[in-house]
């Protein structure tokens, strides 16, 4: 059909309004539930003078790589997006603390997080952990540099030198599905289906237990009650009470056995 002509610049206007509106309210929709004062009361300790990372991990940082996955923190209704950042910042605060241990009983242990910024026992260099989830491994670099745009194989430091692409890995990584792993965000979302091998393996129903499994299912998973599970669930804990919300089901990976 051959659209009038009169009619074509107030068509394109009208989508090209409604595509910004849209993004400016998902960005909206994060950053008020994390707002700067909620950033800072859920990440106490991230600006200590006792963390290499002191000064790194900024909100404005934070906001920009988010801005890059309009899905983040935006699925669902409001519970269910308090419940998906409230897992972000759980499990990366525990890849990043300050504190060894997860029932050590310390009452501000979980305002530790995002105290370092780089793996300390470099396990396979030059492509050791770095950044909120400690990205590792070659072919995560390849991966996430792919997706980012972003020579992160080539210059692997960009991941703790710029902390708008430190973030942004951590999100890639969370959005994205490595078969046969679901991503973080389809399990908190709600979006993944578990089959009938996942309900037998133990990872049913979906909950913050099984983005445990997803990120280090094959050392955490499948024994506990253990130290760095208690360090998970207790980040998670604390941000959901700061976000009122629920914690749902299954949030521990105790008995569940690692994917594939």
């Amino acid at each position: 059909m051959k659209m009038a002509r009169s009619s074509f610049p107030a068509v394109v206007c009208a989508l090209l309004l409604a595509a910004l509106a849209g993004g400016a309210a998902a960005q909206q929709g994060v950053g008020s539930i994390i707002t700067r004062s909620v950033f800072d009361n859920m990440l106490k300790q991230r600006n200590n003078a006792a963390c290499p990372a002191k000064g790194f991990y900024t909100y404005e940082a934070f906001i920009a790589a988010a801005r890059a996955f309009p899905s983040f923190g935006n699925t669902g209704d409001l519970a269910t997006r308090k419940r998906e950042l409230a897992a972000f910042f759980g499990q990366t605060s525990h890849e990043t603390t300050g504190m060894n241990g997860g029932t050590r009983g310390a009452a501000d242990q979980f305002q530790w997080g995002y105290c370092f910024k780089e793996e300390q026992s470099k396990t396979d260099p030059p492509f050791y952990g770095r950044g909120p989830i400690q990205l590792t491994h070659r072919y995560n670099y390849e991966a996430a540099g792919k997706a980012l745009g972003k020579n992160l194989v080539g210059n692997p430091n960009l991941v703790s030198t710029d902390p708008v692409v430190a973030f942004k890995t951590a999100i890639w990584f969370w959005m994205t599905a490595q078969a046969p792993k679901p991503s973080s965000h389809a399990v908190i979302t709600g979006r993944w289906k578990p089959t009938a091998a996942d309900r037998a393996a133990g990872r049913s129903p979906a909950g913050y237990g099984v983005i445990t499994n997803i990120i280090n299912g094959g050392v955490e998973c499948g024994m506990g009650p253990n130290d760095s599970g208690a360090s998970r669930i207790g980040f998670y804990k604390r941000y959901c009470d700061m976000l009122r919300v629920g914690y749902g089901s299954n949030i521990d990976c105790y008995r569940q056995r690692k994917f594939g």
